[in-house]
């Protein structure tokens, strides 16, 4: 059963049209400003900005942030970056942020080099609190694994963080899982198994993603028969502290867990619901929450309003479909850890017929790739309609000539704009 959205609750209005006083929107249609951070929206979310009921603005978060910070801040080069990095082409861009690859000079190796615009004032909407780059920079500091990024170096000078980060240049998983022929749930696994190790290292040092989807699970190079997964952007990233209640609004509301969207206290749990998605999706090609509006997303995560249909599991085990169940739990204590995960039997088979089973079953890569096409190219339409849109509003406002602000729209996240990569909704029809 789909909730409609008088039946989701507890949500504040978004998307209104912004004021002439206010800096003219970019296009990017992901991030929100909701308490204390950023919200990481889908594509199909409305742009502007938001506030949760008795909630506080991002700017007073930042505020917040500063006060409550110590004075030991993360120290970064104040060298230019050019004096020791040979910088190239771009390789992506967001609302805030420009990722180019670069090429270190003392030793020939290649990095992307990812430019981070500061906000410059408390009062600016423009740009990102020192204070949350601080924060991301200090959680890569403390990582070092074969499946997540890792930060190579950090130079900053007066508008500008710039963190030098590892070449990861095979692409999203999700592309290349499209351009295969077939696929068993062995496979799968496979790629399962290394998100999960990824996770397990950041849980056991009590760091939380809170931001896993496809667009950030990439490869290191897609040109071997099982390339190396590596997990990445960790702007949403947080130390998770023993006895401290830790809540907020944020991340990719088709992959958020309940516990996100009624604003109760966060932990690691968050990010066993987002995998259980990502399987979900991996395995069938359809989204198990993902309705035709924010609202209907929301109000079927919470509900956790999902089901196998069987146009698009009849060739997937019951193993599998036990994964996701018990990943899929609204009650926290009750979810898989990431340790039970690696331990159940459809990542580890404990007998040969469990092996056999997941060996024979394979996935509906007919649909995945039906489905991620078709996705792509709305999400693409939609950019360039919203981009239009919001210019023509913002002109209306400020009595811009036609001309005057065009730039100023433009794709704007790495990850859900720039590859405009997603999977559409499994109750949709073939013709919507």
């Amino acid at each position: 059963m789909r909730l409609n959205h008088s039946q989701a609750g507890g949500w504040g209005r978004r998307g209104e049209c912004p004021s002439a006083s206010q800096p003219p929107p970019s296009c990017e249609t992901s991030v929100v400003r909701f308490p204390e951070e950023s919200i990481r929206e889908h594509p199909g979310w409305e742009g502007g900005n938001g506030l949760f009921p008795g909630g506080t603005s991002s700017l007073t978060g930042c505020m917040l942030q500063a006060s409550m910070r110590s004075s030991n801040m993360e120290t970064f080069k104040q060298q230019k970056v050019e004096d020791f990095y040979d910088i190239g082409e771009e390789l992506g861009s967001g609302q805030f942020a420009i990722v180019k690859k670069c090429r270190e000079k003392s030793t020939g190796l290649e990095y992307a080099a990812k430019f981070i615009k500061k906000r410059q004032s408390r009062a600016s909407r423009r740009g990102v609190c020192r204070e949350e780059i601080e924060r991301e920079v200090s959680i890569l500091r403390q990582v070092l694994h074969p499946n997540v990024i890792t930060l190579h170096d950090v130079f900053e000078n007066r508008t500008d963080v710039v963190l030098i980060l590892e070449l990861v240049s095979g692409g999203e998983l999700f592309d290349f899982l499209a351009q295969k022929e077939s696929l068993s749930e062995e496979e799968a696994t496979s790629f399962i198994k290394q998100i999960l190790d990824g996770v397990n290292y950041l849980h056991a040092k009590k760091i939380a993603h809170f931001d896993l989807k496809p667009e950030n699970i990439m490869l290191l190079d897609k040109n071997i028969p099982i390339p190396h997964i590596k997990l990445i952007d960790f702007g949403l990233a947080h130390e998770i502290e023993d006895g401290v209640e830790f809540k907020n609004i944020f991340g990719t509301p088709e992959f958020v867990a309940p516990e996100i969207v009624n604003y109760e206290p966060l932990g690691l749990e968050a990010d066993m619901w987002s995998i259980g998605v990502i399987t979900y999706i991996l395995l069938s090609g359809a989204s198990p929450f993902l309705g035709d509006t924010k609202q209907e997303t929301l109000a079927n995560i919470t509900a956790v309003s999902y089901d196998f249909d069987e146009e698009f599991f009849s060739q997937t085990s019951e193993l599998a479909k036990d994964f996701i169940r018990k990943l899929l739990v609204k009650e926290t204590r009750k979810r898989l850890t990431i340790q039970e995960a690696l331990r159940h039997p459809w990542i580890t088979p404990v007998d040969n017929q469990q092996a056999l089973v997941r060996r024979e079953s394979v996935v509906n890569l007919e649909n995945f790739k039906k489905q991620y096409v078709r996705r792509r190219w709305k999400l693409s339409f939609s950019i360039v309609s919203l981009c239009n849109h919001l210019t023509r509003s913002l002109m209306k406002k400020v009595h811009l000539r036609p001309d005057g602000d065009l730039r100023n729209c433009e794709s704007d996240t790495e990850e859900d704009i720039a590859k405009r990569k997603a999977l559409h909704s499994r109750r949709r029809s073939s013709t919507s």
